[in-house]
């Protein structure tokens, strides 16, 4: 899901597990972990070609075996940062308030943006000085609360510290394998991803419940035991009556957003009985079929069912009069790709997409592969800035496809007319 999901998830963890020995430090420490997975797509584009980059995507660091291993490192770290009491130095404590502040600021830009997608300008005006506030006052809560106070000592031990890391890093990929994507969660060992389709990507009904959630926590008064109360030598503790009241808030949050993570299953298995209605109604001879919801919802679903020849594809809103989904078809177009069997690139976009795809020839006279899980924007369109996920190719020399661009999402400069229409045909037709 998108980086914000992961590293509240994260941080939520992070506090399930670590918060009542050391406070807010297991929120951060789990922010950074749940955000950790993700840096593939750092590494993809700084050291691999666009479609190596595409298949490292969710592979090994989303992977169990990934949690197992580089939990050993990063607790290593920790616990000799804590430990060595390099935590309670002036340049450490500045660094972190200087990440804070950077993340919080990245927060606001996203929930600025997605306002201005729900509620347009003056949902974005709202949400800028909303955002504005709570970003001044957790900042200068942040510098009056850890930069200009001396810390205290924490040793808790490695195995604390790798508990933490395996929990906030294996949750990422676990929320992952629910969306269309798809995740490697076995790799090495095996490059199949697992794929539940029950969710998007980002989904605003999942996060905020977390974010809330944890930000009231975060906010909760953290007290010491009397034994270690103004003792700065003594390892920090907290009692679980004081602590309990701030875990019941924290718990709130996992337990809202894993109960929408449920009920979009529910909403899964009624789409699939629309679809299934759809197509035996249409009477169309289909050898499969998937769905998933669109972005920044789980009312208006995608569906694609595919027969010899072609797709059928198209939209359904529970907000619809008629409980069936308004299919198009897609010809697969297979004979305009003249690739040689070890065509790695052709061979990548198959695997990506599941062998769910079409072929169009475009207008500059280049080819196109189409990601059809995902469908269009609006259903219907079939030009070649109409698909979500798209993939642009062109030969070499030696008659091998090489990837000129993978386009996820609008076209430039249509974001905001995309979005309009995602919302009002979520609102039914």
């Amino acid at each position: 899901m998108d980086s914000l999901t992961q590293i509240i998830l994260g941080a939520a963890v992070g506090e399930l597990v670590a918060g009542r020995k050391i406070g807010n430090r297991a929120m951060l420490w789990g922010a950074i972990a749940g955000t950790i997975p993700d840096l593939d797509v750092m590494i993809g584009s700084l050291f691999m070609n666009e479609i190596n980059g595409l298949a490292f995507h969710r592979a090994i660091t989303h992977s169990i075996f990934f949690a197992v291993v580089f939990s050993f490192l990063i607790a290593f770290y920790t616990n000799w940062l804590y430990s060595k009491e390099h935590h309670r130095k002036r340049g450490y404590k500045i660094l972190v308030t200087v990440f804070g502040v950077l993340f919080m600021v990245l927060t606001s830009a996203i929930l600025i943006f997605i306002s201005k997608s729900l509620g347009g300008t003056i949902g974005m005006i709202v949400s800028a000085v909303l955002t504005l506030g709570l970003v001044s006052y957790f900042g200068a809560r942040l510098v009056k609360g850890y930069l200009n106070i001396e810390q205290e000592k924490i040793d808790v031990g490695y195995w604390f510290w790798y508990k933490l890391f395996f929990w906030a890093i294996f949750t990422h990929p676990l929320l992952d394998c629910f969306t269309v994507y798809g995740t490697q969660l076995f790799a090495p060992f095996s490059n199949y991803r697992v794929a539940l389709n029950s969710i998007s990507v980002a989904d605003p009904a999942y996060t905020f419940p977390f974010l809330i959630c944890l930000m009231v926590a975060s906010l909760m008064a953290r007290f010491y035991d009397k034994e270690s109360e103004n003792n700065i030598g003594k390892s920090f503790r907290l009692t679980w009556a004081n602590y309990k009241l701030r875990s019941y808030v924290n718990a709130t949050g996992i337990i809202i957003s894993s109960f929408y993570l449920g009920w979009t299953f529910y909403n899964k298995a009624k789409i699939n009985k629309v679809m299934e209605h759809t197509l035996a109604e249409q009477n169309i001879k289909y050898s499969r079929y998937m769905t998933g919801p669109t972005i920044l919802n789980n009312l208006l679903w995608s569906a694609t069912a595919e027969t010899d020849s072609s797709y059928y594809t198209g939209l359904y809103s529970f907000n619809d009069k008629e409980p069936k989904f308004k299919l198009f078809e897609v010809p697969k177009n297979y004979d305009l790709l003249d690739y040689k069997p070890d065509d790695k690139v052709i061979k990548t976009l198959q695997w990506f997409s599941k062998d769910y795809y079409s072929v169009i020839q475009r207008k500059d006279g280049l080819l196109q592969i189409n990601d059809i899980r995902y469908g269009t924007f609006d259903g219907e369109e079939t030009d070649e800035d109409s698909y979500i996920f798209r993939f642009i190719l062109d030969k070499d020399e030696k008659g091998y496809y090489q990837l000129q661009q993978a386009i996820g999402g609008p076209k430039r400069g249509r974001e905001g007319e995309i979005f309009e229409d995602l919302f009002a045909r979520i609102k039914g037709i």
